[in-house]
């Protein structure tokens, strides 16, 4: 599948996303709800991350945690290319011998590491190539291989500032149900702060307003239900958008695809 220059793979491995990009797309400040893990082979872009800003060009490897708000805007006018893998958390905690339950991060936005492109490149293959389906076993080595090349280490702080308590009640206000018609009123009666101290608590929090935040919280929820099947407009519905076009411009946003194209690659 191909829309705008992305690329969704099929993937029977649950909680696995592959996608490609050839795109000059440029996209707004974001996160994911997985682990990304990815390799730039053509163009260069420039991107907010966890440790500042930061520049990745062609053998560079890319990663991204859970929460972690990143943008990215191509270097140039030729765009970039990349090949990315997302996975669920929970493949990230299994993987960990040591503790599953631990919180795990890739300390490094962008590296320049031969190993490492190296695993990911046997990955990438071993899931994609349908001629010759690699194992559930070879792809269970191939993750750990990767994964330990890159050295995760126990998260230093959540992504969330932990200083505000009462920033945390807004936002977990938030997270309980995206669907909601939120207000800062509301948010500002659930945290004892003031609408203006709301707005910029949760700004530096997260680097996002509250409208925004809301809207990605919407927007993977809107993500997981077109993959477990839901038809569009009742994700739309069931995400609490207005309407089903609102949607679509917030996940093309995001996603770099359309919520039909994303939908006939996953399911």
């Amino acid at each position: 599948m191909t829309s705008s220059g992305f690329r969704i793979y099929p993937c029977d491995v649950a909680g696995i996303e592959v996608v490609e990009a050839a795109t000059d797309h440029v996209f707004p400040r974001h996160w994911h709800e997985q682990y990304g893990i990815g390799v730039v082979y053509r163009g260069a872009q420039k991107s907010l991350s966890g440790r500042g800003m930061v520049e990745a060009g062609p053998g560079h490897v890319i990663t991204v945690n859970p929460g972690e708000v990143h943008d990215g805007v191509p270097i140039g006018d030729a765009g970039r290319s990349w090949r990315m893998l997302y996975f669920d958390p929970a493949i990230i905690g299994n993987s960990d011998a040591e503790d599953g339950k631990a919180a795990r991060e890739f300390p490094l936005p962008v590296l320049v590491d031969p190993r490492v492109v190296a695993w990911f490149q046997r990955l990438f293959l071993a899931l994609t190539d349908r001629r010759t389906p690699a194992s559930a076993l070879e792809r269970e080595e191939l993750l750990l291989q990767l994964l330990d090349s890159l050295v995760l280490g126990r998260s230093e702080s959540p992504s969330i500032d932990p200083a505000s308590t009462a920033v945390r009640e807004a936002l977990t206000m938030i997270d309980d149900d995206p669907t909601a018609t939120h207000t800062l009123a509301d948010l500002s009666g659930r945290s004892g702060m003031s609408q203006f101290q709301i707005v910029r608590g949760i700004a530096k929090a997260t680097g996002l307003t509250p409208h925004a935040y809301l809207m990605q919280r919407r927007i993977d929820l809107a993500r997981r239900l077109i993959a477990g099947g839901t038809a569009l407009a009742d994700a739309a519905a069931a995400s609490g958008f207005a309407d089903q076009s609102h949607m679509t411009r917030l996940f093309i946003r995001k996603f770099g695809v359309s919520p039909g194209s994303y939908a006939t690659a996953v399911t």
